[in-house]
């Protein structure tokens, strides 16, 4: 027998070996890419983490080096079982988001979700004829496909190896002939295990466009799964929520602050990874049905281990159903079923713009049509389903954007032949069949597709609404007008320096419309990071940047980013004579504190100036004292002191609290303090509205004190 020795697949997981069997430890979004460029050729043990989330991913997701082992490593084939080890908890919650990713809901949920009777059939029908059968060609439940081994006593036997669990997410691992250990700790950084192409020009805004953040199946080493950012007049929908999704926005120079909505097409994992949303500095809408939505929010729920009702909180949802025309925000939108696996949509979006009209249909992950109409003429799919594909795939389009990816539950090119449309875009594909590939093109990560061109007038709306939530009120209409009578566009390339440390002063405020900015300091011994600025976001004296002296650091772009610039001395009378001067430059000063703060540590900045809004400074002199109220919190900034006893430090919180018991009492100030102190109502409502802020302080309670996070998942059924 051979000594086990340790791969790194993907930042996050590990893979341990000796000459018979392979053991996974953690699977991070796009682990198999990894395992794939490795040369890993099967894996027989996957073991959960403890941890579920890390740098804004969450680390279990089994769904990808599953479909590998039954189908690549033939373990459906040869009837080999995979053994899952982790918690109880833990392996409850893997199986039943795997329950749902693989079979779609059952019977009972959708009578719950009250699913239009004929729609319901047909889902549950298509997911029943394309499930794995047993001998007796009865569905196989997916427990059924492991040997499962929870941790006793933290040790866990699977085939030749021992597996000792001797602390969080740590392992000693060991065969007849050795040991090694599997730290994962040491992994902060998730990123994907391919590399990221990014953008280095501003191409500005559409009125009307899609930029592809990725194009590919889970199984390409290269590419990235496929997802769209949709914008329209400035705003940015996206056509689902992919792995990583947060690096291939930043590639492409897309700030958080421009994401509006998604539009979740179906819950596999190369299209559904929610996570990076519920971790927004605002609530995303969630527009698809009841069903995709409800089994999301499970899916989320069994990932982080979490309760579904909390998961919830973090979004909002925007109801709608196949066969359903809606006018989203001046962008129709025309929904239709697809036949996949589980439920499955996709959409026409169409817009006028000038009289002009134009329009882009993605069909979302589909069958190849003559599977379709085999299972039509077998009374699995609908007429109306069959029929309104036949249509997708011969109407014209000035794009049709469908699914390439032929095997067991994907499209054919060959299915639009038939196309009339203008340009047709294969996602799901590496690469066309040589008869197809001067017809039709594949989409990539980085590529455009602009239907409506943009022009400066484009920002207005955006610099009106993004003035609106840095002030925190409405703009006064004639300074308004003042300001955008004199405003330039600015755009920058990826690292190009915007404001230079130690130049003179800059005459000018900038107001970030597109992507992001780093506020750096060259100390002498190299760059201080300061703070990351994102679109909304102001540059100036008064600001981040600003707080520190304009001239003692320098703003450098980190990917293409566009600016409106605004003439200083105009923006300070703006300021000046609308009498926010005091109250702006309170908030100026309390960002420092409000991000120093641990549980605030992990906002972006917009999230720290929103709460910098409904903030005030109390001082406390060294000796005096304070009767903690429960219609505020407190949050000590700076100082000691005593409360009840207990020696009180900085990130302290008393008062009223959103998730704790209240912590009421007297504080006694043993040197000089200062509290930041919200009214417990305005914090409310901000927790409401802001996702991250809600995910970041609930996280820190589950990680400081478990007792108070009465929103952990317990054990749950897999059906």
């Amino acid at each position: 027998m051979q000594n086990p020795k340790i791969l790194k697949p993907a930042p996050g997981s590990r893979i341990v070996t000796d000459a018979n069997e392979v053991i996974l430890f953690g699977q991070p979004p796009e682990v198999l890419k990894g395992l794939l460029r490795e040369g890993v050729k099967s894996f027989d043990t996957l073991v959960l983490t403890d941890i579920r989330e890390k740098d804004g991913s969450l680390l279990n997701n089994l769904e990808f080096p599953f479909y590998f082992f039954l189908f690549f490593a033939k373990g459906f084939q040869e009837k080999r079982k995979i053994n899952l080890v982790g918690n109880r908890e833990t392996i409850s919650h893997a199986l039943r988001l795997l329950r749902f990713t693989l079979f779609g809901p059952t019977r009972e949920e959708l009578e719950k979700w009250q699913t239009e009777s004929s729609l319901s059939d047909e889902w549950l029908a298509i997911s029943e004829f394309l499930a794995l059968k047993d001998e007796n060609k009865e569905v196989i439940p997916v427990e059924n496909f492991f040997n499962i081994i929870p941790f006793e006593k933290n040790i866990a036997v699977a085939g030749s190896f021992k597996i000792t669990r001797t602390g969080i997410d740590l392992f000693q691992v060991s065969n007849q002939s050795g040991s090694v250990e599997v730290d994962l700790n040491n992994d902060q950084l998730i990123r994907p295990p391919y590399t990221v192409a990014t953008d280095h020009n501003s191409s500005g805004l559409a009125k009307f466009g899609l930029e592809v953040l990725g194009s590919a199946s889970g199984f390409s080493t290269d590419e990235p799964c496929t997802g769209l950012a949709m914008c329209h007049n400035g705003d940015y929908i996206l056509i689902d929520s992919i792995p990583f999704l947060g690096n291939h926005l930043h590639a492409r120079g897309i700030a958080q602050n421009q994401i509006r909505a998604v539009f979740l097409t179906h819950l596999h994992d190369d299209h559904c990874s929610m996570f990076p949303l519920m971790n927004m500095p605002h609530r995303i809408e969630v527009i698809t049905t009841r069903e995709i939505f409800c089994m999301a929010m499970e899916k989320l729920s069994c990932g982080l281990g979490w309760e579904k009702s909390i998961i919830e909180e973090h979004f909002t949802f925007f109801e709608i159903k196949p066969g359903e025309r809606i006018n989203y925000y001046g962008l129709n939108i025309e929904f239709h079923a697809t036949v996949h696996s589980i439920p499955t949509i996709g959409a026409t979006f169409s817009a006028i713009h000038r009289g002009q009209f134009r329009d882009v249909c993605i069909v979302g992950d589909n069958q190849n049509m003559k599977a379709v109409h085999e299972m039509n003429r077998a009374g699995i799919v609908r007429d109306c389903t069959v029929e309104n594909l036949d249509r997708l795939y011969k109407q014209k389009f000035h794009i049709l954007i469908a699914d390439g990816g032929a095997g067991e539950i994907h499209g054919d090119p060959f299915d639009a032949l038939e196309s009339k449309s203008e340009r047709v875009v294969f996602v799901h594909v590496d690469k066309l069949p040589d008869a197809l590939n001067t017809r039709f093109t594949l989409a990539s990560s980085g590529k455009r597709y602009t239907l409506f061109e943009g022009d400066d007038t484009i920002y207005i709306s955006q610099i009106n609404q993004y003035l609106n939530q840095w002030l925190g009120q409405a703009l006064p209409t004639r300074w308004l007008r003042s300001l955008l009578t004199e405003y330039e566009i600015y755009r920058y390339n990826t690292e190009d320096v915007i404001i230079m440390q130690d130049a003179e002063k800059p005459a000018h405020i900038f107001l970030i419309l597109t992507g992001y900015c780093e506020v750096v300091r060259n100390n002498g011994g190299g760059l201080e990071s300061i703070a990351m600025l994102q679109a909304g976001d102001v540059i100036g004296d008064m600001s981040t940047a600003g707080a520190l002296r304009a001239n003692a650091v320098s703003v450098v772009a980190r990917t293409p980013v566009t600016v409106c610039v605004f003439d200083k001395a105009n923006f300070y009378n703006f300021i000046e004579f609308s009498n926010l001067r005091e109250t702006l430059e309170l908030r100026w000063r309390m960002r420092p504190y409000i991000k120093s703060l641990p549980q605030y540590s992990q906002l972006s900045s917009s999230v720290v100036d929103k709460i910098s809004r409904i903030a005030q400074w109390r001082f406390l002199a060294v000796g005096e004292k304070i009767n903690m109220l429960d219609s505020q919190l407190y949050v000590l900034a700076e100082g000691e002191g005593l409360h009840d006893g207990s020696v009180c430090q900085a990130g302290d919180e008393f008062g009223w609290s959103a998730f704790r018991n209240n912590k009421t009492g007297q504080f006694s100030a043993t040197a000089n303090c200062g509290f930041i102190t919200f009214e417990a109502e305005s914090y409310r409502q901000l927790l409401q509205s802001t996702p991250q802020l809600n995910y970041q302080i609930r996280k820190q309670i589950f990680l400081e004190s478990p007792q108070w996070a009465n929103w952990v998942l317990p054990a749950v059924d897999v059906y």
